[in-house]
């Protein structure tokens, strides 16, 4: 059954979750420079280290200090536990911890904390925080999204030849996904400006809804990746689709965020679909 939430506590969480991604922020920064300790979680290239543990928990600590009512989803609690995602009307706390892990263990400040709210199974605050960089984006539904504190716009790019794309290689090894996704970037560098990857999901909605991109598609993310920046994207213009051209399924490990409907239209029609399974 759908809860109602007040603006005054939508406030509240919104505060509550800015001063949990500064904090987090603090703890990504303080170790961006310095060894890692790596780990590999389904792949090779699937990395995970001692910050994006720590940061987790930090994280839930200090959300169930506040909410203990409030359910709370990690990146990390997920794959150590190997448990499959249910949405719920109550609020739910999702965290990347370090979004663009294999960037943090290259020293490459393309790092991302992310956090969405969600309320009622849908997307209701979102906090994107580069810490290195310091560039805070920030959402509600309703509100706008913003950088920084300034209000942020799409490009409103609708044709594909004259658009960036950014989209990823992706951390899955299995031949046949890595042959489609390759025949896929194939194809957008040939139908558009060019492409871009900066290795982080978050970020790359991000960049769309600042007009520093005209659409990013990806398969294979998860929900933590993009709950947060697809709001923000939404916030700014952007429309934000399952990449076969229907609605986002939040579960579904797949997204298309583009500044026009026409401009998402063509990158659907230009695409081969890939199914990554379910959160």
């Amino acid at each position: 059954m759908p809860v109602e939430v007040s603006e005054e506590e939508l406030n509240d969480y919104y505060a509550v979750a800015l001063e949990v991604a500064k904090k987090a922020g603090e703890v990504i920064r303080n170790a961006f420079w310095k060894e890692k300790t790596v780990d590999t979680k389904c792949s090779a290239a699937d990395l995970v280290t001692a910050t994006d543990k720590a940061v987790e928990k930090l994280c839930f600590s200090l959300i169930k200090d506040k909410y203990p009512d409030h359910r709370l989803v990690g990146e990390e609690t997920v794959s150590e536990e190997d448990c499959k995602i249910t949405l719920t009307d109550q609020p739910m706390w999702v965290i990347d911890p370090v979004d663009g892990t294999t960037n943090f263990v290259h020293s490459i400040p393309e790092v991302c904390f992310s956090l969405g709210v969600l309320i009622n199974q849908q997307p209701m605050i979102g906090v994107v925080y580069l810490p290195v960089t310091e560039q805070m984006y920030t959402s509600r539904r309703g509100h706008g999204a913003f950088l920084n504190g300034k209000k942020l716009q799409v490009s409103r790019q609708t044709d594909l030849k004259k658009a960036v794309v950014i989209c990823e290689g992706g951390s899955s090894r299995d031949e046949n996904v890595v042959k489609v996704k390759m025949e896929n970037i194939h194809r957008l560098v040939s139908a558009s400006h060019g492409i871009r990857a900066y290795g982080s999901a978050a970020h790359n909605l991000c960049r769309v809804a600042q007009g520093a991109g005209d659409a990013y598609v990806e398969y294979g993310i998860h929900i933590w990746d993009f709950a947060a920046g697809m709001l923000i994207a939404q916030e700014a213009g952007a429309v934000v689709v399952d990449p076969a051209g229907l609605q986002v399924d939040l579960l579904n490990r797949r997204i298309l965020a583009a500044a026009s409907a026409p401009l998402a239209a063509q990158i659907s029609s230009l695409l081969s679909h890939l199914d990554m399974g379910r959160d």
